[in-house]
């Protein structure tokens, strides 16, 4: 990474050293109430087409956290009983990792004439959003989906459809200092139009 973005004290170099934590390997202090709310009103400020808010967010409580590890382990023992102890185990402990927990979800408003497509995409910027006005506050987060972001039962714990889980989001401060990890080289991602 460029020497110039070490700095986490401009926007650019804020921007430039947000990486993912996972989650398991986040620890306390956590956001505390305050900085919680900070995080989704600027999560909420994303690109919008149409204003339709197409997203919103569930903050689970630490005291819930168990109950929606019993959710996610019933609903996935109900689609696969022969599940064994393993997998039961690491998904009694997906919903208890990090000291803190947003569940995304994409609510799409089926009767605009805005495309589909485009409010999934402003579900995604509002995702990411709230990662960066995390690392922005000093903390570290992981998005995670997996399984249980696909089970309609998991999401009839947080809503109905059409609405979608688009993410666990998982909040906390990293244990020990996050890895670099590589990034795409900008010359086979970036082209010039008619060239």
């Amino acid at each position: 990474m460029s020497a110039m973005f070490n700095d986490r004290s401009t926007p650019l170099s804020l921007l430039a050293t947000r990486r993912s934590g996972k989650p398991r390997d986040l620890i306390a202090p956590r956001p505390d109430d305050a900085q919680l709310r900070q995080i989704l009103e600027i999560a909420a400020r994303t690109p919008d087409h149409g204003k339709l808010a197409p997203w919103r967010f569930v903050v689970v409580p630490d005291d819930k956290r168990a109950a929606l590890a019993a959710v996610i382990t019933d609903a996935y023992r109900a689609e696969r009983p022969q599940a064994g102890a393993l997998e039961i185990a690491s998904l009694e402990q997906f919903a208890t990792q990090a000291p803190a927990l947003v569940v995304v979800l994409y609510s799409p408003k089926t009767e605009s004439h805005i495309p589909l497509w485009e409010q999934e995409l402003s579900v995604g910027a509002a995702c990411m959003n709230l990662l960066h006005a995390a690392h922005a506050l000093g903390f570290a987060g992981g998005w995670l989906t997996g399984w249980a972001a696909f089970s309609d039962a998991v999401r009839d714990a947080f809503g109905a459809a059409p609405e979608r889980i688009a993410g666990f989001i998982f909040l906390g401060t990293p244990a020990k200092q996050l890895e670099e990890r590589p990034r795409p080289d900008p010359g086979k991602i970036v082209s010039t139009w008619g060239g």
